[in-house]
């Protein structure tokens, strides 16, 4: 009887709280603007673990990182939006074509 050791990666805080595995779109812009959001999520959890930790810290900590996750949902959803032309079909932008504003 053989037996096979499989690894798992483990992901990080950042990785989990923003959901870098989730891009439906296969997006490289929407995979690297949620590496980033995870990696500055992970510098804070870094930081709030190994600093003095009191009351406000903690206040502020659990306000950051609502906002890092509101801030990641904006940024992906301007990425990956969808237009609409006057027939109501769905045109996507892709990457690197810019709509002149």
């Amino acid at each position: 009887m053989s037996y096979e050791i499989k690894e798992t990666k483990i992901p990080s805080f950042g990785e989990q709280l923003i959901g870098v595995e989730f891009n439906p779109s296969n997006s490289d812009e929407v995979a690297k603007v949620k590496s980033m959001f995870a990696e500055i999520a992970e510098i804070m959890k870094n930081n709030y673990q190994s600093k003095n930790r009191h009351p406000l810290k903690s206040l502020l900590f659990d306000h950051a990182v609502g906002e890092i996750v509101n801030a990641q949902m904006s940024v992906v959803k301007v990425l990956t939006m969808k237009h609409y032309t006057e027939n109501g079909e769905a045109v996507q932008e892709t990457e690197g074509e810019q709509n002149p504003s």
